[in-house]
């Protein structure tokens, strides 16, 4: 019989918000997998937990999540964890989790700290129907894609941002959906400098261009106002597609992007747009 693996969360900073069954399952397991075990080490170390530590993280995640398969296949338990927060969300964890699935490995999540929830919670927005984004890419051509298949968007979108991004990131979302789309950012989730800016896009922009963003970002945006979705002209829908264009993105895409946008059908909109740049 194979052993099972367990998603255990762990403290996204504050070492207080680790759960006794967190505890019990890391003890209990026969091996760690860990992002970086330096960093799990301390959290070991902190809680007098002695286990064996095995890599498990962007770079290795073939090689040591088949390592860690045929450990789980032999009646081994594993306990899975990130530097901080629930295991498999916006991680690797989540290709261990499938290997496991196609192999009838139990998983089971040991549920604790999560920071786009914490953030979200926190936010003042709605949160009765949301999307989480992940990371943008690094890429501008595909952040801005990105960006403007959610323009129609309705709920709640939730980004992760590292400092060094946020004011690109801020300017693109600015651009996207405009200076006055209220946003809440989160830093440094329960940490001793916790901070959460609820604003505006506008607002953010202007306040991280004179402080310098510290600490990891969970953004929170607020999603398109219902009346403002299905409702442009095919004159609207052009100039959108255009816009997109000249930014790069394909013809279907942009296309595609602005009739979601404003409710126009995507066969009229595609050849008035070629109408209008053979003009």
């Amino acid at each position: 019989m194979s052993g099972t693996l367990y998603l255990v969360a762990t403290p996204i900073g504050n070492l207080n918000d680790i759960s006794p069954r967190a505890l019990s399952t890391l003890e209990q397991a026969d091996f760690i997998a860990a992002e970086d075990t330096r960093v799990s080490l301390k959290l070991m170390n902190h809680f007098a937990l002695k286990k064996p530590l095995l890599s498990y993280h962007e770079h290795n995640h073939i090689s040591a999540g088949e390592q860690i398969l045929q450990r789980l296949l032999a009646g081994e338990s594993c306990a899975l964890v990130t530097d901080a927060g629930t295991p498999a969300i916006s991680d690797p964890g989540e290709d261990i989790v499938r290997l496991c699935a196609q192999h009838d490995v139990p998983v089971v999540s040991i549920p604790g700290c999560c920071a786009l929830i914490s953030a979200l919670a926190v936010s003042g927005l709605s949160t009765g129907r949301f999307t989480f984004e992940g990371f943008l890419s690094v890429n501008r051509r595909v952040r801005l894609e990105h960006l403007a298949s959610l323009k129609a968007e309705q709920r709640t979108m939730i980004f992760y941002e590292a400092p060094h991004k946020l004011l690109g990131t801020l300017n693109d979302l600015v651009e996207t959906f405009g200076a006055e789309r209220r946003v809440s950012l989160s830093r440094e989730m329960t940490k001793l400098h916790e901070q959460t800016l609820r604003t505006t896009l506008g607002g953010a922009l202007a306040h991280f261009q004179t402080v310098a963003p510290k600490g990891e970002f969970v953004l929170v945006l607020e999603g398109a106002p219902e009346e403002a979705v299905g409702t442009g002209t095919l004159e609207d829908a052009v100039a959108m597609a255009l816009e997109l264009l000249a930014k790069g993105i394909k013809t279907k895409d942009a296309v595609r992007q602005a009739a979601d946008c404003t409710g126009i059908a995507k066969n009229v909109l595609y050849d008035a747009v070629l109408r209008a740049r053979a003009n």
